[in-house]
């Protein structure tokens, strides 16, 4: 700084045409000083930026982890005692593979899924005899059987041939409506070495078909497996599909898509007419805008078995009929029934994926603001009626805090559990069971 102002006054002191060569060098002096201040201030600007991106991007990755837990309707009582194993079970994974569940929403704030209102397949699998065929589902190339993965019934692959199974239906191949919705929990494990041949860990495939036909007509591929000798881990999510009235079969994948390993990750599809989404946890990958209806559909597990601890496993498998406006629905019936608002198992913590669901009765609560409604809690007949008759008040009361939370006024709800005293169908099977355990939205 001595050394500049020395320069300076030397200048000065020349005087004459000097003097107005200085002011010239003196003014560019000025300039590469601000251009010098700007740069500094703009590099620490990226430095704190990079460092919040990166904050958020690991939240983000911790908002969707977790064991997944049960996608059933709402409430769902207390997990049912497992049946008695007559068989020998399949090889478990330890429980300590499996990171504790994180219970958060980040990464399905945004997500715009809801799941169909009137439910006609449900198979959570915890009926299920260890060592057996899923009793509600057809096989239609290789072997799968009710395993337990870290304690919860599972159905799961134990063949190398790549075991593809259907659900049993009257019509095995014309069951799927117009509007529909497709959700089940797969299994992502953690790498325990490399199989005799060099396969992904764990690979799903959905196979869509048109009604009364073998003609595939949508199909994606949710994989996860190494490269580079188990160093380098990778994911997959693509997916092929027929246009409406037919031609060319078209095809899309993403390539930010990220499978969470050693945890259960959730897959739900939509079909509306002519357009079909798929979502991973919560996060939309697949729009596909104008595809054909299908009338069946397939799950693959595809190049499964062949990991010693990843056994490809899916559990909490439903379908239901697309989803009717709410608005109508309370209009005509006082009151709208949600299967959309899911908890984990015997505990009142709302699962992430309920966030669609909430965040439409959110809009349609701000779009009304003389709505007001009763909360009620509703569950089937499994575990004890008093146990059942609290967690469904807890689960009633988590509800209307969280409408609170996003903005509802508190005075604009009430909740109310109604336990097991009201059913709607029939407890003695799996989808009368899915359907009594559910939340209405009662207008008062």
């Amino acid at each position: 700084m001595k050394r500049l102002v020395m320069m300076v006054l030397v200048l000065v002191a020349v005087g004459g045409t000097t003097e107005v060569s200085a002011q010239s060098w003196l003014d560019q002096l000025g300039k590469k000083v601000k251009e010098k201040a700007k740069d500094k201030v703009e590099q620490k600007i990226l430095q704190k930026t990079d460092q919040v991106i990166e904050k958020a991007f690991d939240k983000t990755e911790d908002a969707v982890k977790g064991n997944g837990g049960n996608q059933t309707g709402v409430p769902q009582e207390a997990a049912p005692q497992q049946p008695v194993q007559q068989t020998p079970a399949v090889q478990e994974v330890p429980a300590e593979v499996t990171p504790e569940p994180v219970s958060v929403e980040a990464a399905y704030a945004k997500s715009d899924f809801v799941p169909g209102d009137e439910i006609f397949f449900e198979d959570d699998v915890t009926r299920e005899q260890l060592g057996e065929f899923p009793s509600q589902w057809d096989l239609i190339h290789g072997s799968v059987e009710i395993a337990q993965l870290n304690g919860i019934n599972v159905i799961q692959s134990v063949s190398l041939d790549d075991p593809i199974i259907a659900p049993l239906f009257d019509d095995m191949r014309n069951y799927l409506p117009e509007k529909f919705t497709l959700e089940f929990d797969y299994w992502v494990g953690p790498y325990a070495g490399k199989n005799e041949t060099g396969e992904p860990s764990n690979q799903y495939h959905i196979e869509f078909y048109k009604p009364n036909s073998s003609s595939r007509c949508q199909y994606f591929d949710i994989s996860d497996w190494y490269g580079d000798g188990g160093k380098d881990r990778s994911s997959r999510c693509a997916w092929t599909y027929t246009p409406v009235g037919g031609g060319d079969t078209r095809n899309g994948d993403d390539g930010t898509f990220k499978n969470i390993p050693n945890s259960w990750n959730h897959v739900a599809i939509s079909f509306n007419k002519r357009a079909m989404k798929l979502y991973i946890n919560g996060i939309r990958y697949a729009n596909i805008p104008n595809t054909e209806q299908p009338g069946h559909f397939r799950i693959e597990f595809y190049r499964s078995g062949g990991y010693y601890q990843n056994k490809s496993s899916i559990k909490n498998i439903r379908i239901a009929k697309g989803a009717v406006p709410l608005y109508d629905r309370m209009m005509s019936d006082g009151k709208f029934i949600t299967y959309g608002i899911t908890f984990d198992v015997g505990k009142a913590t709302i699962k992430p994926e309920s966030m669609g669901e909430i965040n439409r009765i959110v809009t349609l609560m701000n779009e009304n603001p003389d709505l007001k409604f009763s909360v009620e809690g509703h569950t089937d007949n499994t575990g004890k009626e008093a146990s059942n008759q609290t967690l469904s008040e807890q689960r009633s009361q988590a509800i209307v805090d969280k409408l609170v939370e996003l903005g509802i006024a508190k005075d604009r709800l009430t909740a109310v559990g109604k336990g097991q005293n009201s059913p709607i169908a029939d407890n003695n099977t799996d989808e009368g069971r899915a359907k009594n355990r559910r939340v209405e939205f009662v207008k008062m």
